[in-house]
């Protein structure tokens, strides 16, 4: 049984280290011709760091907090109930202590229900907010790139980039970081 049929692991490995090859020699070739500029962007620090992306969570932080106090509010009733029914529910009436756990059950739905509610729109308001960020940046990127003269800006996947190729900092003032 041929090994290389069975699996494809090794050769996804040897056709990405192929495709690597190719392009290291692709470059070279080129910078023969003439110096090639290439740029790098950390796009997670640009995200964290630009003022556009700070208002944009302190934003959603308001939008979301009083929901996130009612749901801590709720919490704590629950817990303050079940402390309760744990410390006088042998001495309640039988349906009194029946009328609190299914107070306590229906709270706790009424949490999870809440919670999934609120997590749900918290992750589609900050993806919205997101993508529009990372427009923002992106055509920033594109204008350094182009004002800048760079054949190749690289955002994501690599392995490590050198200070001299680093224009993180650069697109961070230009979407006006102090």
């Amino acid at each position: 049984m041929n090994m290389s049929t069975t699996r494809t692991g090794p050769i996804v490995i040897q056709v990405a280290g192929m495709l690597l090859l190719l392009s290291l020699l692709l470059l070279s070739g080129r910078t023969l011709a003439g110096d090639i500029k290439i740029g790098y962007v950390n796009a997670v620090r640009v995200i964290e760091e630009a003022p556009q992306g700070v208002a944009a969570l302190k934003k959603i932080e308001a939008e979301f907090g009083p929901r996130d106090k009612e749901l801590v509010a709720l919490q704590n009733k629950i817990r303050a109930l079940e402390d309760e029914l744990d410390k006088n529910g042998s001495a309640m009436k039988d349906t009194d202590r029946r009328s609190r756990e299914r107070e306590v059950l229906t709270l706790k739905r009424e949490l999870k229900r809440s919670t999934q509610d609120f997590r749900e729109d918290y992750n589609q308001r900050r993806n919205e907010e997101l993508a529009a960020l990372q427009q923002l940046v992106r055509k920033v990127i594109v204008e350094i790139a182009k004002q800048e003269k760079y054949d190749l800006i690289i955002h994501e996947g690599a392995l490590y980039a050198g200070e001299r190729v680093d224009i993180t900092e650069k697109v961070l003032k230009r979407l006006g970081k102090p």
